[in-house]
């Protein structure tokens, strides 16, 4: 009967030494956001800008999957310093382009004097976020 207590205890400290844990950095998803740029050069915008009114405003924008597949590109506008916005152009994302978007934007300046903030926003299908702002100031 002793050896069987200790052929018990000696089994279970082996398994025990010999299961790894994983450490805190191997079980925490990072949450990495997807790559997001502007477009630079020509006649895109890529910083504030001051346009007149009616004016059109080309945005150009790349996104590049970070960790998961992209799912949904929106571009949305809130009119001198309103927490409401407004979508004017989503796509939701095909397979072709999980991993990458590449898109051109137009915006058109409404005849008011004030600032538009646009808020260019990528997601990718674990719920990660990158958002890009840009202000619009029509004297």
């Amino acid at each position: 009967m002793k050896k069987l207590i200790s052929l018990l205890l000696i089994t279970i400290v082996l398994i025990g030494t010999g299961c790894k844990k994983k450490s805190a950095s191997q079980t925490v998803d990072p949450r990495v956001p997807p790559d997001m740029a502007f477009k630079t050069g020509g006649k895109y915008i890529s910083t504030n800008v001051t346009s007149a009114k009616q004016d059109t405003l080309l945005f150009g924008l790349i996104v590049t999957k970070t960790e998961d597949n992209l799912t949904s590109f929106n571009a949305s506008v809130s009119y001198d310093g309103s927490t409401n916005t407004t979508t004017f152009f989503n796509h939701h994302l095909t397979s072709d382009e999980y991993n990458g978007y590449t898109v051109d934007v137009l915006y058109y300046v409404r005849n008011q004097s004030g600032t538009e903030t646009l808020t260019f926003t990528i997601v990718d299908r674990d719920g990660n976020i990158t958002k890009k702002t840009i202000v619009v100031t029509v004297p």
